[in-house]
Formats: C-alpha cells, structure tokens, sequence
C-alpha cells in the first residue's frame, strides 16, 4: 500500500471503497485531451504512462492528457518493477495490477472518447474556508490555496455531462492503520457530485504538498465539499464556445539531487524507512537526475490547466494563478508522473516536512523555476509573448 512509510511493505487487507479511473475527452479545434483522475496515490509510473498514452494515442488520435492521481494513501504502489529486487517474486501480484490498470484507465478514456458529442462549457470558483490548512509552516498568516474551481460541461439540452472538481486537500483522513483500499474523501465527494446532479464527476488534486484536509470523518468531508461544488456548479452558465481551441504544451526539465542516492548510507536509511524493492526503482527514475513533467493545456483561449509531476507547496498554485491572467486556471498536482515534493524557496529556508530533501530531492527552486515555464507558456499560447 502506498503512502505511508511506517507501513512499510505491508499488503492490503481488502477494499473499504472501489478505486475509480475518471476519464473526460475534450475536442476542440480538431484536437484531443484526455483529463483523468485517478483514485490512486499518484499518476502511474513512466513506463505505464508512456503505454497509456502510446494506446490512446493508436485507438482514439487523443494527442494530449492530463492523468493525475487524487493522492489518497490507501491506493497501492505503483513503482515496482518486474526484475528480482525491485519487486519481482515477492510482489508479483502488484505486478500484475499494472497491466489491469493500464487496460482499465485506456478503457475509461476510450469510453470518454467513444461518446464524444456537441457540449456547452462554464468555468468559475469559490474560495473556502475551514476545508484546508498548511501542515509546514508556523509564519503566520500561513498560506493556503482555498479556491475551489468547476469545470461543468453540458450536452445541447442543458444536461450537465460531465463535472470537473479541482481542490487541494490531502486525502490523507483515513488512519495508516487501515490496511484497506479506499479513495479517501475524494471518494464520497464524487459520488455527491453525481447523485445531485446526474454527471459525471472528476476529481483534480490541486498543489496538496503542504495542505491538509480540515475536518473530521472522509465520508463526511467529502460530501460537505462535494455539497459546495454542486452549489458552484449550478451556479455558473454553460455556454458555447465562441472560438473552440485546444492547445497544449509539456516538457520535462532535469534538476540536481539534493539527496545523494550514490551513498550507501543514504540507499540503505531509505530501505529501512519504507522497503527494499521500492528504492532501486527510484534511483533508477533519478539516475539522470530528478525530471519532473509540466503540462500545459489552454481550452477555448481563456482556460488553463496546468498539470505538475509532483507534490507542489499551496503558494506555488496562488501565485501562478495571481500572474496568469486568464478566465480559470486549473492547477493538477500528481499529474503525468511524480517526482516528489516541490516546496517553495522560503518553505525550504524555514524546514519542515516537504521541504526537507528526504521527499523533496530536487534542487532548492525547482518548483519556482517549472512555475515560471508555466507562466511564459500560457502567455505563449495567448499570443502575448512570441515564441
């Protein structure tokens, strides 16, 4: 089970709640993207996403996506490999999950894909309060992305098709001790978001590094939130595209290991601290160094989104979002890979748990660096700045 350390290499003992593969399609312009949530820990690892989309690409000409885990902690591990030590023999049940989860979330998008109809879109956003808070820091006042936004998605009738809910909140509300599977409050915010309005509902984790959820019980949770997207979304007016565009951009950067992996101290303090086989697969990801991946998508010439390979610190969200200019930005943490946590500059200067470099190796001012690459590609994409 993925997510917490001190479980170490512990098996599932059953389900509390199903995993779901949420999965949207949205063509404009004659282009594709795919937008998935995941009930999972994180988006899968490099060599199932590269399959999954080498598959969506073949059966449905779905050029781009956006594949993002909600990061519940009761989800399995998805980085083990099929050699000796790195998973194969002990864990070979995990092993093969991989490929039922590679069928199950092409089969999710394909399906999107498949019914592909005319539909009216509305974006908006709330700020909320008492559903957050920052876990790291102690300065005050303590940074918190409160913004709740909707995408909401009609078909000609009026009917909503499908809702987009993007929110960041660890779902990290079940205790460690329960060795089951479960989407968490994500779960529970899902199934409120359909049965009040008949659509489909995708959950996008936001920049969740340093954000708890702040409340008590997930199903209660989630069903409060859920209640506050449904409010939102019924609030907002679909509408026609005016000039219907999808442009989409992604790069990988490389940035230096704060953490020397080469050391055998260093390797052998990890194993102990989670489980054998799961440390050479990240060292092997981070031979090169650490290779996060930005995703950016701009939907109709005023919708963002902004997909991130990691765990990044609330401001990094606020500020991007504060400088983009745009009708609604959409921020997707753990999205098309994870590397890890990406604190801000100061959150590292002051220390804490995310800023450290045990779950934050990449360089001090990465995360700056990929939010400023987001900033000049959606200019980019709005004609405002030549590439």
């Amino acid at each position: 089970m993925w997510g917490y350390g001190d479980r170490h290499d512990a098996l599932s003992e059953g389900v509390l709640d199903p995993l779901y593969a949420d999965a949207l399609v949205i063509q404009a312009g004659g282009r594709k993207i795919a937008i998935v949530g995941l009930d999972l820990g994180r988006s899968p690892a490099e060599a199932s996403l590269d399959r999954i989309r080498r598959r969506i690409q073949e059966q449905g000409g779905i050029e781009y996506s956006i594949i993002a885990g909600s990061h519940t902690h009761h989800g399995p591990v998805l980085e083990l490999t099929g050699e000796v030590g790195k998973g194969k023999g002990r864990f070979d049940a995990a092993l093969d999950y991989y490929a039922q989860m590679e069928d199950g979330i092409v089969a999710a998008i394909l399906e999107a894909n498949a019914k592909l109809a005319p539909a009216r879109i509305a974006v908006g956003s709330t700020q909320l309060d008492g559903f957050n808070r920052n876990r790291q820091t102690k300065i005050e006042p303590k940074a918190s992305d409160r913004e709740l936004a909707v995408m909401r998605l009609d078909n000609a009738a009026g009917k909503p098709l499908a809702i987009v809910v993007n929110f960041a909140a660890h779902p990290t509300m079940l205790p460690a001790s329960t060795l089951r599977f479960s989407a968490d409050y994500v779960g529970a915010l899902k199934a409120e978001v359909t049965r009040e309005t008949g659509a489909a509902a995708i959950f996008l984790q936001g920049a969740a590094g340093d954000q708890s959820a702040a409340g008590q019980g997930y199903r209660a949770f989630g069903e409060a939130l859920g209640k506050e997207a449904v409010k939102l979304a019924n609030s907002l007016e679909a509408q026609e595209a005016a000039h219907a565009a999808l442009e989409c951009r992604e790069e990988r950067f490389r940035f230096n290991s704060r953490t020397d992996f080469a050391n055998p101290q260093v390797r052998a303090a990890f194993e102990k601290a989670f489980f054998p086989e799961l440390i050479p697969n990240y060292l092997d990801e981070y031979a090169d160094g650490i290779r996060p991946r930005l995703t950016v998508a701009l939907l109709d010439g005023e919708i963002a989104l902004v997909g991130v390979s990691g765990e990044f610190f609330s401001n990094h969200a606020i500020r991007l979002k504060q400088r983009a200019r745009v009708k609604q930005l959409f921020f997707v943490g753990y999205a098309n890979g994870y590397h890890q946590y990406f604190p801000t500059i100061e959150a590292v200067a002051e220390g804490g748990y995310g800023a450290d470099n045990v779950v934050s190796p990449a360089a001090v001012g990465a995360g700056e660096q990929i939010m400023n690459t987001a900033l000049i590609r959606i200019y980019q994409m709005l004609g405002r700045i030549r590439n």
